[in-house]
């Protein structure tokens, strides 16, 4: 049955620097990296070393705790590096990139003729299953437990973030394959949400429970719809992934190929053209960026993915593994004289204190870096709950967090959330505080002791 959700509590930032909806191919990257960071949790246990040549598809490493999930080369080529940082902790695995690519066949499947074993085990040796995430502790999924349900969340609404009615646009028989496939590994439903009276490529798609979100950011957030429409509980689980993942899987269901093609939004104030980019997995984002070109170029922020969540990966770095965006702000490292004593008019806060950001609220901002603070110890504000919509009590689950309370996270509704959920706290905290990383920590804690 289908439900409309909609939220009042939250906040819509508008920057400059929208990408327009026209795409373009990608300067063909060198070099591609795929970092074990970005699978959080999972400590990785070489298969590919350095000097072997790889096919798309093909295995780089496997989990150290559960050898059948696998993670593949976006691209053929040769492993020409492995990065090691302190203690010989693997940071990337770099593949020089072959002109001609090569795919692994995994074989096409009728996906209606398979059962939920068969399925779970071809996403598994494909490479396909690190795109699955389970909710509690946002990590990759745990193929022995059963979730109760899967989400996808159709409808981005963080700053800047890529349009997925665009970018999924014609891509309806992958969908449709890979929406069918993971109907097959849950007794209950999957449920997509997309946005009210949107023109998403979900709309027409059988075996799905389908779903109309409406408001402020962060009703995007997969988070808000889990706990609309089918709250987690102590010792359930329920799977996540996203929508041009999804179109991965499909083809790969399809054709037999591991194809780590994305559509990704290039996007920020700092950015000259802003658009849509076709491009791969791991790629340099300096392909995508000096494509289209910059202001200032010795004064940016290159970071993958959205503003509130993205990693920060310099010019020089490459595209995450889940990202779907490049967005490009000013860096903001100067210093503003009496900042904090005088009218501001250049800035969004939902707050009325001096700001009058609230009287202009279809108004597009060009914002930095700058924390417009430092840090210090919490303030009691109550304005963490004007932007957080789920029923829970930000302040408390953080500070219970910061004392590693496991009873108290437990009570507070920590299985629910996941760091992005509290990237709005974190834009608008007073006290400057790491949110994310807080809640990051506090999960991690929750899965070694509780598991």
């Amino acid at each position: 049955m289908s439900k409309d959700i909609r939220i009042k509590k939250g906040l819509d930032i508008k920057l400059v620097g929208e990408a327009e909806k026209k795409t373009a191919t990608a300067t063909r990257s060198n070099v591609y990296a795929i970092k074990p960071d970005d699978f959080h949790g999972i400590v990785p246990k070489v298969i590919a070393k350095q000097g072997t040549e790889v096919k798309a598809g093909e295995p780089l490493f496997h989990s150290k705790s559960n050898e059948k999930i696998l993670f593949p080369s976006p691209v053929s080529g040769e492993v020409v590096e492995i990065v090691r940082g302190a203690k010989r902790k693997i940071l990337a695995f770099k593949i020089l990139g072959d002109k001609e690519q090569q795919y692994v066949d995994h074989g096409a499947k009728d996906v209606n003729a398979m059962s939920g074993d068969e399925v779970k085990s071809h996403l598994l040796a494909s490479g396909c299953w690190p795109f699955i995430k389970q909710r509690p502790y946002d990590v990759i999924a745990n193929p022995d437990v059963a979730p109760k349900a899967i989400f996808v969340s159709a409808y981005a609404t963080a700053p800047l973030a890529a349009d997925y009615d665009y970018v999924l646009e014609g891509k309806e028989k992958e969908l449709q394959t890979a929406v069918t496939a993971l109907g097959k590994l849950t007794d209950g439903e999957v449920h997509v949400s997309v946005g009210k009276n949107s023109n998403s490529p979900f709309t027409g798609l059988n075996n799905c429970t389908m779903h109309n979100v409406s408001g402020p950011h962060p009703v995007g957030n997969v988070s808000v719809q889990i706990a609309k429409v089918d709250p987690i509980n102590k010792g359930e689980v329920v799977w996540t992934v996203s929508p041009q993942d999804l179109v991965i899987i499909g083809e790969l269901l399809l054709t037999g190929k591991f194809n780590a093609e994305r559509t990704i939004a290039l996007a920020g104030s700092s950015v000259k053209n802003p658009q849509y980019y076709k491009t791969v997995i791991g790629a340099e984002v300096s392909s995508v960026v000096y494509d289209s070109g910059v202001h200032d170029e010795g004064n940016i922020r290159v970071i993958s993915g959205d503003v509130l969540t993205g990693e920060n990966v310099k010019p020089d770095g490459y595209l995450g593994y889940y990202h779907n965006s490049i967005t490009v702000i000013p860096e903001g490292d100067d210093y503003e004289f009496f900042g904090w004593n005088k009218p501001i008019f250049n800035k969004i806060s939902p707050s009325r204190a001096l700001t009058f950001s609230w009287l202009f609220p279809n108004k597009k901002y060009t914002l930095n870096t700058n924390t417009n603070g430092e840090h210090r110890a919490f303030v009691v504000t109550g304005t963490y709950e004007n932007v957080f919509p789920l029923d829970i009590y930000p302040l408390q689950l953080l500070k219970a967090c910061m004392v590693n309370d496991l009873d108290a996270m437990e009570q507070l509704g920590m299985y629910e959330v996941a760091p992005e959920d509290f990237a709005l706290t974190e834009f608008i905290c007073v006290s400057k505080q790491p949110h994310q990383q807080i809640i990051r920590e506090g999960l991690d804690l929750m899965l070694k002791e509780i598991g």
